[in-house]
């Protein structure tokens, strides 16, 4: 069995799309063919301090001689091209989506990240994305030519279908409260449709970004909505589970999705979708279980909402093809084989 070792920043046990997917990688991995050793990097990255790119390098150079390595991109795209030279050993790197895309930065951090990606990435034997649109982003505006390029798009699990609440209806949105889900467009939103039937759990992380988990708190207390918009913050599984069962539909106003795992989360429960047309999200949902909006624009989201909620028998029959659609999402043992194929393919 082929091993690799796949370095990630920060806390792998925190409840993000992203760590998700490197905890499922890592426990697929041999049913792949493959094995993933987790190498545990500093948490300060996109914006290490220097101790932290030191701690990092002396890691790194730790590791067996030769032995591959897949870099997670959070922590990729911020660690030097010298430093990764430095290394003389085959590197892939694993790209959610790219750093400078994040929302919330000032212009010289998005340039700086996005030159420091650039370079990063240019020491890179292989690059696996997490979708086809990212994919076209590191390709057009990276400079990664295409013969190194993989996708790994990410698994779901099989789910059963929810069961919904009806009246009213019950609205979900899942996503750590910061800039990018641009929560208070969905707000905004959702102030517009007073005259509707519906609640609203938006269920995600509340402390990765206090400001704006203020902000979105103010908004909702500024438009008299506290008694139909909650913020559950992180929930367990089992807890999760159970918002996704009694949800009627589900919600996104965000800005950019490298991929989107609770978009297809949310199809593989045959809940109907309301997104945006940010990132990958378009290429993750299919039409005929979701209507998108424009990023940023909360009268789009507005409308397309309306149009659901209005409309139980168009609801019922976009449920039945996002229950549909869910059957043929890929496992994570396929995410993995993938992955690890890639992996082995990368010249030495």
């Amino acid at each position: 069995m082929t091993g690799f070792a796949f370095a990630i920043p920060g806390d792998i046990g925190l409840p993000t799309g992203g760590y998700a997917y490197d905890r499922r990688v890592i426990a697929e991995a041999p049913r792949a063919g493959g094995r993933l050793t987790h190498v545990a990097l500093p948490g300060g990255f996109p914006f290490p301090s220097p101790a932290e790119l030191e701690a990092s390098a002396q890691t790194l150079r730790a590791l067996p001689p030769g032995q591959p390595v897949l870099i997670d991109g959070l922590a990729l795209g911020a660690l030097p091209a010298p430093l990764l030279r430095a290394l003389d050993r085959p590197l892939a790197a694993l790209v959610h989506h790219p750093l400078a895309l994040e929302s919330g930065l000032d212009a010289g951090q998005r340039a700086q990240l996005f030159a420091s990606e650039t370079a990063a990435l240019a020491q890179t034997q292989a690059v696996i994305a997490t979708s086809p649109a990212t994919a076209r982003l590191l390709a057009q505006d990276y400079g990664v030519p295409a013969a190194r390029l993989s996708v790994a798009l990410p698994g779901t699990d099989p789910c059963p279908r929810a069961t919904g609440t009806g009246r009213p209806v019950r609205l979900l949105a899942v996503g750590a409260v910061i800039p990018r889900k641009a929560n208070v467009v969905l707000v905004e939103a959702l102030a517009t449709l007073r005259a509707q039937d519906w609640t609203c759990h938006i269920v995600g992380a509340t402390d990765r970004d206090p400001a704006e988990t203020a902000r979105v708190q103010a908004r909702i207390a500024a438009l008299g909505l506290g008694e139909r918009i909650r913020l559950t913050g992180t929930l367990p599984s089992e807890a999760l589970a159970g918002e996704f069962d009694a949800a009627d539909l589900f919600v996104t106003a965000s800005l950019f999705e490298g991929y989107g795992m609770g978009l297809t989360e949310a199809l593989a429960r045959g809940l109907p979708v309301v997104a945006t047309r940010a990132g990958a999200i378009p290429d993750t949902v299919p039409p005929a279980a979701a209507l998108l909006a424009e990023p940023g624009d909360a009268g789009s989201l507005a409308e397309a909402l309306r149009r659901l909620l209005d409309d139980p028998d168009r609801r019922r029959r976009m449920a039945d093809e996002a229950w549909h659609y869910g059957h043929s999402l890929p496992t994570w043992t396929q995410t993995a084989a993938v992955l690890i194929a890639a992996l082995k393919e990368m010249p030495r």
